[in-house]
């Protein structure tokens, strides 16, 4: 009996040390939810940063954020480092709700980025556009 209460004992040990172990991995690696008026806030108050759209080409062309750059979803594995140079940089990430967005922003720290900011859709952003 006083071996399987070790055992046991050793067993749940061992599983919170590991579940411990991952999660203060993952934990360097994030990305900061905002709100478009704090986007536009960094925007006018920052000079080096990037808006990137993370829609479709088409949706893009319907309106953007003035001066986004459009990298979509889909794409990000493959193009980000050509159009994201700086991973240091701001990135302040947009899409039409904040589904694709969200997204983008996960693959973008994975990729390596540290300064990456979400703010959502475009839905929800009550300053300019440009088409």
């Amino acid at each position: 009996m006083k071996n399987i209460k070790k055992l046991i004992i050793m067993v749940l040990s061992m599983t919170l040390l590991s579940i411990t172990a991952c999660s203060s991995k993952s934990s360097g690696k994030k990305f900061e939810t905002i709100t478009a008026k704090e986007a536009k806030k960094l925007m006018d108050d920052q000079d080096n940063y990037v808006i990137l759209d993370v829609r479709e080409e088409s949706e893009y062309e319907e309106g953007h954020v003035p001066n986004a750059v459009l990298l979509p979803l889909g794409t990000i594995d493959k193009k980000a480092s050509d159009k994201l140079t700086d991973k240091d940089q701001l990135i302040l990430v947009y899409c039409r709700s904040g589904n694709r967005s969200n997204q983008a922003a996960k693959k973008l720290v994975k990729l390596g980025y540290t300064n990456v900011k979400d703010f959502g859709g475009i839905i929800d952003w009550p300053y300019e556009i440009e088409k």
